[in-house]
C-alpha cells in the first residue's frame, strides 16, 4: 500500500482517465453513466455530468468538492477496505460517483469483504457489502478489477466516532458569525491537542489570546496540566526575549522540554504562523522542538506551498491534518484519557514533513 494517498492523489488519477468515454456504474444495478468534464488539480474540485440511463440526456455539472475527495482518500490510506455510503453517509449524493471514477483507476480495487452479524449474542459472518480497497497491484486503467480476499477476510463495521465537544471559545458578543465559527473550531482542535498532551503526561500551554476559553463548563486555565505562567517552565525561562513570543503560540507541549509547538491555522494565516514559530526558535534555538502546522485536510497543499520558502529551513515544519487529529483524540478517548509507555515521538506518525527530504 502506498505510504499516503492524498486528494491530489486522487485528482491525478481520475483526470488520467479518458474524457470522451462514458463510464457506467460500479455498481451493476445502476444504469446510468457518468462523463468527466473537467479535474481541478492539485485537489478539486472534480466536475461531472451524469445521466439515468444510456438513451436519456446528460444532466447539469455537479462538482466533487475537495472536502469530499479529501475524506475519501484519507478513508483509503487505512489499507482497510472502504464502504463509501459509510464514509461520506448522507453528506454527498455523488458519492457513488467518486466510488466509480476511482474504481477505473490502476490503484483502486472493489472487494467483498465478509462481515460479522452479532444477533442476540450469536456471532455469524454474512457476505459483505461492496467496498474498494487500496492495492498495492496495479491493474488496467479504464476497467474494473477485483480483490479477492478470500474467506477469513472479514470486518468489523463499527459505525464511525464523531467528535463532541463542550468548548465555548472567546469570541466577541458582536462578533459576525462566520468569525465565530473559525473561532470555534481553533478553539476545538486547540482542546483536541491538550487532551493527546494529557494523555501522554505532557503539560499544554495555550496562546494568551484564548485563555478565555471554557471547555465542559470549566475555564481552561483551572484544567490538569494546563501551563498558566510560561516563567514557571524550566526549558523556556532562561530565554526571556523567547516567552514574549511564545505566549502567542497557540499550543506548546512541555515534559521538562518543549518538544512540539504548534500553530492552528483554520483560515489562511499559515505563514504567519511559520514566522511565529520561527521567530521563537532563533530565541531559543538550542531548544529541541519539532514545529507543527495543524490545518484543515483540504488546506494540506497550501501548508506546504507556504512552508517551502528557505527562510523556514531551520525550523523543518511539520503538517498535523485536523483529521489526524481528531483520529487520535478519538482513540484516547475511546481508552481512558491515558496512553501508557508511549513515549512523545510517537505523535511523529500523525505528521508530514512541509520540505522534501
Amino acid at each position: 500500500m502506498k505510504q499516503t494517498y492524498t486528494a491530489s492523489n486522487i485528482c491525478n488519477a481520475i483526470d488520467c482517465l479518458d474524457k470522451t468515454v462514458q463510464y457506467e456504474y460500479l455498481n451493476p444495478r445502476n444504469h446510468g453513466q457518468i462523463k468527466i468534464v473537467s479535474v481541478k488539480k492539485p485537489e478539486g474540485p472534480i466536475v461531472i455530468r451524469r445521466r439515468k440511463s444510456p438513451v436519456d440526456s446528460f444532466g447539469k455539472e455537479e462538482s466533487l468538492s475537495p472536502q469530499m475527495i479529501w475524506r475519501v482518500a484519507n478513508a483509503l490510506n487505512t489499507g482497510i477496505p472502504v464502504n463509501l455510503d459509510r464514509i461520506l453517509g448522507a453528506s454527498y449524493n455523488t458519492r457513488s460517483v467518486l466510488e466509480s471514477l476511482l474504481a477505473y483507476t490502476p490503484d483502486i480495487r472493489f472487494c467483498y469483504p465478509g462481515r460479522w452479524e452479532n444477533i442476540d449474542g450469536h456471532l455469524t459472518t454474512k457476505r459483505g457489502h461492496k467496498h474498494i480497497i487500496l492495492s498495492d497491484v496495479p491493474h488496467a486503467i479504464g476497467s474494473f478489477a477485483e480483490l479477492h480476499l478470500g474467506e477469513d477476510c472479514v470486518i468489523s463495521e463499527i459505525p464511525s466516532l464523531g467528535m463532541m465537544y463542550d468548548v465555548v471559545p472567546v469570541v466577541q458578543p458582536d462578533a459576525d458569525p462566520v468569525a465565530i465559527e473559525i473561532k470555534r473550531r481553533h478553539s476545538q482542535i486547540q482542546v483536541a491537542l491538550y487532551e493527546i498532551a494529557k494523555s501522554l503526561d505532557m503539560r499544554t500551554w495555550l496562546a494568551v489570546e484564548d485563555h478565555g476559553i471554557k471547555y465542559n463548563g470549566t475555564p481552561i486555565l483551572q484544567h490538569q496540566k494546563i501551563v498558566t505562567d510560561l516563567r514557571s517552565e524550566n526549558a523556556i525561562s532562561l530565554y526571556p526575549d523567547a516567552i514574549d513570543v511564545a505566549k502567542h503560540i497557540d499550543c506548546m507541549y512541555f515534559n521538562g522540554g518543549l518538544p512540539f509547538a504548534f500553530e492552528v491555522e483554520h483560515t489562511t494565516g499559515v505563514t504567519s504562523g511559520l514566522t511565529r514559530m520561527l521567530n521563537f526558535r532563533n530565541k531559543a534555538e538550542h531548544l529541541n522542538t519539532h514545529y507543527v502546522i495543524v490545518a484543515p485536510d483540504e488546506d494540506r497543499t497550501m501548508v506546504m506551498q507556504k512552508s517551502q520558502p528557505s527562510q523556514f529551513d531551520e525550523i523543518e515544519p511539520l503538517y498535523f491534518s485536523y483529521s489526524q487529529v481528531e483520529d487520535l483524540y478519538s482513540f484516547i478517548s475511546r481508552h481512558g484519557g491515558r496512553m501508557y509507555g508511549v513515549k512523545k515521538d510517537f505523535l511523529l506518525n500523525f505528521m508530514e514533513p512541509c520540505k522534501a527530504a
